[in-house]
């Protein structure tokens, strides 16, 4: 891929954006065990939902939900999780990272020193990922947000509205895809 396609890829990141195309992943890794990095973190988490990223056809990453028992969609950010996003396409981590920035954006007005401090804690976070790289975040709530790179850590960022609001690009109500929200909250589709 070369160009303005290659580029558009980058810009994807982390984040879901308009425009794009969110399905159920229900071919994509059936896996019903939590990756290894969570067996400890989620003791007994099962996978909530599943969702496949999708831009002009191309699958950009596949995500699943790991939850504790108890979990309640409604308050998810009340509650410990993972997601975990298995990557189709290469993408650079800078290009996450501030792709991810902008869909926080969506869930309020932050301070410039606020969102300074959450790019550069991302940069520190993510790396490059090639196809078949994974991603999974922790949310730990009132505590802040931890992230492996292929079941390594990569760090940690102690602010739980981080947290709250890193994980709500996928989840909250102010999700730029609504259908991939739904379908990583184990809502069926009509």
């Amino acid at each position: 891929m070369h160009g303005a396609a290659a580029g558009t890829l980058g810009a994807l990141g982390l984040a879901p954006s308009k425009g794009f195309g969110a399905s159920a992943a229900d071919t994509t890794d059936a896996s019903t065990t939590a990756p290894g990095e969570l067996l400890t973190e989620l003791p007994g988490a099962q996978a909530l939902g599943a969702a496949t990223l999708r831009f002009l056809g191309m699958d950009i990453y596949a995500a699943r939900l790991w939850v504790p028992a108890g979990f309640s969609p409604g308050a998810y950010a009340q509650h410990p999780f993972a997601l975990e996003l298995r990557y189709f396409r290469s993408l650079s981590g800078r290009l996450i990272a501030e792709r991810s920035l902008k869909e926080m954006r969506r869930q309020g007005p932050w301070s410039a020193a606020q969102e300074a401090g959450w790019l550069q804690a991302m940069l520190q976070a993510f790396v490059d990922v090639q196809a078949g790289d994974r991603i999974s975040g922790l949310h730990t709530p009132g505590v802040g947000a931890r992230f492996w790179f292929n079941g390594q850590p990569r760090g940690a960022v102690r602010d739980a509205d981080f947290s709250r609001v890193f994980f709500g690009i996928w989840l909250s109500d102010a999700s730029s895809e609504p259908q991939m929200r739904a379908s990583l909250l184990g809502h069926k589709s009509p």
